[in-house]
């Protein structure tokens, strides 16, 4: 009999829950605070910060901080808005830390 098996999952490296489904993956090209970040267009079970103007790699950007809903570990951050023409595709898309975040059902 064949197992079924469920979407592949990221989950906080902390406490193991589900924050983001790995088929909401849009770049992995990214980076963060502590390294190489991914971008996602959804994400679940997370709170989301203050907004606050960020100067990044890429320009002025408004973000706010999310964090794991179960155990408040800073996970990445979501784009609120860009200033600059060329990077309005990231505004309400969230970064993942990769350091941050672990495979499941993989």
């Amino acid at each position: 009999m064949d197992e079924l098996v469920g979407p592949r999952l990221y989950s906080c490296y902390r406490c193991r829950n589900h924050v983001c489904l790995h088929d909401d993956i849009i770049s992995k090209a990214f980076q963060g605070r502590h390294g190489r970040a991914f971008l996602f267009s959804h994400a679940m079970n997370i709170a989301v910060g203050a907004k606050e103007d960020r100067n990044l790699m890429t320009g002025l950007h408004t973000v706010a901080d999310i964090s794991c809903a179960d155990c408040s570990e800073v996970l990445g951050w979501k784009y609120e808005r860009a200033f600059e023409a060329s990077q309005k595709y990231k505004e309400g898309k969230f970064i993942f830390e990769k350091s941050k975040i672990v495979k499941e059902n993989w």
